[in-house]
């Protein structure tokens, strides 16, 4: 049985049960034809220096999760600081450990620090790295690049050089679209060496459902048209502009309510933008819920919405197709990749305008379920087999190559 070593900290932890759903599903169900185990570097600030974003001090080294062993390993941190050093910091805090496990190969999902340390402790081992750019990692990049005369931070520069290189000198590069793809070839990515691959999602839980079961059980009115975000409490996710929407809609559909579920560090900000338009009463900013949660919600929604500014391939959209809840999200990264007008509008991002003509649109027409499921179902079954056979090709071709 192939033994593969996973260096990311995209993962659930003690401190965010709710981080790295994808990935967890992912090695889930290769842990059934594979040895997997997660080596999850934790960045350790001091005391004083916790970054305003870090949510908390440190990590349950004993946390589990079903079907998947996972090991927690500090590293010493500085915010900012430390950045351009923090891939090399995190291969050597894991480095005796994945020794110890003897892998076939080594997977990481992030870009950067995980993937430059992968890509350090697979020269060590002579073992072949696969790196997967979920988002993020990419964008920031390609951020950094197109902004370079006017970029001062100095920590950012080393960062995209480490990932600059990482993608050059990887053994194979997944990304989670082609809008990806495209940008890691640019960033000198070998072609013949990196291939998109599509989230999926779990159908066995997410599917049709009937909606007015769902809102009994969260507590909605069966009258009301219900939109649902479900995510990361960022402004760079539109929710700024899908505040303004729902103001403006408002006065012409009295029973129109938003909720947005999730927790991220700007909730403060959206919660004070809700209180000074007065709309509290119909725009609710709700706590992040457990998993087993959002495909409830999914149910009880008229449309989900994602009015992020970018994207790699996000789960909440492919999560509320396989629901067969339209979506109107925008047109960034892989989004129009998974979202045609079948199933949804795309909009473009930072136009509240834009957003709140479509939202009227998709809440105005009746949409048919499962039209919408045939159309977005791709179960993490078929992407976890896509990356089994690129890893025991890879393997097997190592194997040969040393005889």
């Amino acid at each position: 049985m192939l033994k593969i070593a996973v260096i990311t900290r995209y993962f659930p932890s003690s401190a965010e049960p709710w981080q790295g759903r994808s990935a967890y599903q992912i090695l889930r169900l290769l842990s059934r034809k594979a040895d997997i185990h997660v080596f999850f570097p934790n960045a350790n600030y001091p005391p004083l220096l916790k970054p305003p974003s870090r949510l908390y001090d440190h990590l349950d080294p004993s946390y589990c999760v079903p079907d998947v062993k996972v090991s927690y390993y500090d590293y010493p941190a500085l915010p900012l600081l430390s950045r351009p050093i923090n891939g090399w910091m995190a291969a050597q805090a894991l480095l005796p450990h994945v020794r110890k496990y003897s892998p076939d190969i080594i997977h990481s999902f992030f870009l950067y620090p995980e993937g430059y340390a992968a890509l350090k402790i697979g020269k060590a081992l002579g073992v072949p790295v696969v790196a997967k750019g979920i988002g993020t990692d990419i964008n920031r990049v390609c951020g950094d690049i197109a902004a370079a005369p006017r970029v001062g931070f100095l920590c950012g520069r080393f960062s995209a050089m480490h990932t600059r290189n990482l993608v050059r000198n990887v053994d194979y590069l997944f990304t989670v679209s082609e809008d990806l793809r495209r940008k890691a070839i640019i960033l000198g990515a070998h072609p013949e060496r990196t291939h998109a691959v599509h989230n999926g999602c779990d159908l066995s839980i997410f599917h049709p459902r009937n909606r007015a079961e769902a809102r009994l059980k969260l507590g909605i009115d069966p009258a009301l048209q219900a939109v649902v975000y479900i995510g990361r409490m960022d402004v760079k996710k539109g929710l700024r502009e899908l505040v303004e929407a729902a103001v403006s809609l408002r006065p012409q559909r009295p029973n129109l309510h938003v909720y947005m579920i999730g927790v991220g560090p700007d909730k403060p900000l959206i919660e004070s933008l809700i209180q000074a338009n007065n709309a509290a009463g119909y725009i609710h900013a709700l706590p992040g819920c457990a998993f087993d949660e959002v495909a409830v919600w999914m149910a009880a929604a008229d449309l989900v919405t994602l009015p992020s500014y970018m994207e790699g391939c996000p789960n909440a959209v492919l999560e509320a197709l396989a629901s067969g809840r339209p979506v109107v999200a925008t047109d960034v990264g892989g989004i129009p990749e998974v979202l045609s007008e079948k199933c949804g509008r795309l909009v473009p991002p930072r136009d509240a305008g834009a957003l709140a003509q479509a939202l009227a649109s998709v809440l105005d027409r009746t949409w048919d379920a499962e039209t919408i499921s045939a159309h977005g179902s791709r179960s993490w079954e078929t992407v976890a087999e896509e990356l089994l056979e690129v890893f025991e090709s890879l393997v097997s071709a190592r194997a040969k190559g040393g005889e």
